[in-house]
């Protein structure tokens, strides 16, 4: 269906969807370059917050997909007598802000923003400012000429950690954006040594060039009439379901309801969800005990035989009876897994908005949903 070409084109108003989207792998070994180059300064500006002998309360935070990125890495870090970590999205901290800012615990504001101009992460940073005493900044932006990087840039107690240029995604969808993201996350507050989280990288790399290889799989295990889909997932990739339930909604402009749950958490009540047009994705994880419960809400879904199709996604090869996307076993942990998933829901995204006459590129047709966010006032406290 997507047909792509050398230039990485696809056509039907998808070309630069589908150019963010399998650009992905050159832009991750950039971004592990970047870090890489500011990995110093970045420890060094960390280390340097006085917590007056306290633990440094990190909040990851950003709207839609922003938010998904820290919600997605929030439950691979741990908490520790130095930091926590915490993911509140803009939209709440806004609305919100005396119920989640506390005025006498240190925090560093983790902001995680593409355009770097929406107005809920311009004020998420004046309102921390307002209500925190010692209130510290870190942006992850793709967008070095975005207000947040501006303005940010010119305090004492910020840093701005720039994506690659590419990243910022042209196209309404965040793809690029969201994965160099979080993968920047990852780097930053992950306990792992450069060299362990260097080895991921490669891996990923390969499994995002695998992809790639196999678009024409993937066409042909999702090209068909379902108007509902369902993304399942454990742990972290349970949060990452959120983001690949979004993008179809986003890309189809609402023409597929979607719908996402844990494996386990399906069963209570979500699971009405389901009739004779839903597609069903599972994002199996890679860990023995946890993959169990994943699969065993496949095998129910399957034996139940109201669904169009069950999908799952994995690493390595897996047991059942139903559709299966096989990856090469990389011996990833979930976290890392999270590139390639996600990867391949954006392709699903893609395929499908073609699929219902919409265009990826410009899905919204009433203009109603915009790429940066419209319309929001913002009130003072």
């Amino acid at each position: 269906m997507l047909n792509i070409d050398d230039k990485g084109n696809g056509g039907s108003g998808s070309d630069i969807t589908l150019q963010e989207i399998i650009q992905q792998p050159k832009l991750w070994e950039e971004t592990l370059g970047i870090y890489k180059n500011h990995k110093e300064v970045i420890e060094k500006f960390i280390q340097s917050i006085d917590t007056k002998g306290k633990a440094l309360r990190v909040i990851f935070t950003g709207a839609g997909t922003s938010e998904y990125v820290g919600n997605t890495v929030r439950d691979y870090l741990e908490d520790g007598e130095e930091m926590t970590f915490e993911s509140i999205g803009t939209t709440d901290l806004v609305s919100c802000p005396k119920l989640y800012f506390k005025e006498d615990t240190p925090t560093l504001l983790v902001s995680f923003a593409r355009s770097g101009n929406s107005p809920e992460s311009l004020a998420a940073v004046e309102l921390g400012e307002q209500l925190v005493k010692d209130f510290y900044n870190l942006a992850i932006t793709c967008a070095k000429e975005g207000k947040l990087a501006v303005n940010l840039s010119k305090e004492e107690n910020s840093f701005v950690l720039n994506m690659p240029e590419k990243s910022n995604d042209k196209g309404f969808a965040m793809t690029s954006s969201f994965t160099c993201m979080l993968l920047s996350a990852i780097f930053v507050f992950g306990k792992d040594s450069l060299e362990e989280k260097e080895k991921a990288v490669e891996k990923i790399i390969a499994l995002g060039n695998e992809i790639i290889e196999r678009e024409q799989e993937i066409t042909k295990l999702t090209d068909f009439d379902f108007d509902r889909i369902v993304y399942l997932g454990s742990g972290s990739l349970y949060k990452l379901s959120n983001e690949c339930r979004l993008k179809i909604l986003e890309l189809t402009a609402g023409l597929v309801v979607t719908c996402n749950e844990s494996s386990m958490g399906f069963r209570h009540g979500p699971k009405s969800f389901v009739n004779e047009n839903t597609l069903i994705v599972s994002l199996v994880s890679s860990d023995p005990y946890t993959r169990q419960y994943d699969l065993d809400m496949l095998e129910e879904v399957h034996l139940d035989g109201i669904s169009k199709k069950n999908l799952s996604l994995s690493q390595g090869k897996i047991e059942g009876e139903w559709d299966k996307f096989e990856l090469e076993d990389k011996g990833l942990e979930d976290i890392y897994l999270a590139f390639p998933y996600v990867m391949i829901a954006q392709m699903i995204s893609l395929i499908t908005s073609i699929r219902v006459g919409n265009t990826p590129d410009t899905p919204s047709k009433t203009g109603t949903v915009n790429r940066v966010v419209k319309g929001v006032t913002i009130h003072s406290l």
